[in-house]
């Protein structure tokens, strides 16, 4: 199983009540963290787990189109001070984390993705970046989170024929289909007016992006033809950065045993004790002796 795990850290962030320790120190994020991986774990029973986290921007994308992301506001600072408690939950959990600076953690996880399915691992992927649906197949599947709108849905489970169904285009022509109507999140424009019917029309007659731009003189609408024709270039361009980078080196994680006792003294400390109580239930720690009652003339002192 490979989380992409910004993703389902802001997820948790926004999904969760404003929760605080005693002291005022943020924890909504992590309750949702904690109890989203053990839910995952519970569904899926993978025999590894790797949680793949952003360093920064892809140096690459951002030579490419100095505006890439750009919209983006900065990380919540309630969130920024729950990122590395949260790294820390995530290894006394016995999960890999995974980040290289100058390089996108979703190019890491799709190019570890692909790789593992090619040696015969059934993969699955723990995110909402439609970015995945390109590399959906066979072996390889993307875990969708609950939709905010109706959680009670649940996580649900994207393979090809789903990914079809939700973009009109196979994982093969996703990248082609987002580089034609653009993708808001990533800050990528595509063709002004175009949207997912026309560009999923587009590339079942013609292909792929290389054939829509060869036809732009043929398209319908006809009010397209020029529009496809002046932005070949920037479609082109569109479509490298809309494609995930595949041919990245092998990820070398540090596997790591749970570390229950060290969980469960980090989740005291967080004052989770749901998940404390939770931890020590799935892991096998016992729980702490009761405190010594007061005698009577201990009690006077106070």
């Amino acid at each position: 199983m490979l989380v992409d795990g910004f993703n389902l850290a802001y997820r948790c962030f926004y999904g969760m009540p404003e929760l605080t320790r005693a002291d005022g120190f943020p924890t909504g994020a992590l309750h949702g963290w904690v109890k989203s991986l053990w839910k995952l774990i519970d569904l899926e029973q993978p025999e590894a787990t790797l949680v793949f986290f952003d360093l920064g921007e892809s140096a690459d994308r951002v030579a490419l189109h100095a505006d890439y992301k750009a919209q983006r506001k900065p990380m919540p600072e309630a969130l920024v001070r729950q990122i590395e408690p949260l790294k820390a939950l995530t290894r006394a959990m016995g999960l890999a984390g995974i980040e290289q600076h100058g390089v996108e953690s979703d190019d890491l996880l799709a190019a570890e993705a692909v790789r593992r399915a090619a040696a015969g691992d059934e993969v699955v992927i723990v995110s909402s970046d439609k970015d995945f649906a390109q590399i959906v197949g066979e072996r390889i599947s993307v875990m969708l989170p609950p939709p905010s709108a109706n959680p009670k849905l649940g996580w649900r489970r994207l393979e090809a024929a789903g990914v079809v169904e939700k973009f009109g285009v196979p994982p093969a022509r996703i990248a082609d289909f987002l580089a034609l109507v653009g993708d808001t999140s990533d800050n990528i424009p595509g063709v002004d007016g175009v949207g997912p019917k026309t560009a999923a029309k587009w590339l079942a007659e013609w292909g792929g992006l290389e054939g829509v731009i060869a036809h732009a003189s043929e398209l319908n609408p006809e009010r397209f033809r020029e529009k496809v024709a002046a932005d070949a270039e920037r479609l082109r361009k569109n479509l490298r950065l809309t494609t995930l980078n595949l041919a990245l080196p092998e990820v070398k994680p540090e596997w790591r045993s749970p570390q229950p006792a060290e969980l469960v003294r980090l989740l005291e400390g967080y004052e989770m004790r749901t998940s404390a109580a939770e931890a020590r239930q799935r892991y096998g720690v016992p729980a702490p002796p009761p405190a010594p009652k007061a005698t009577e003339g201990q009690a006077e002192l106070f």
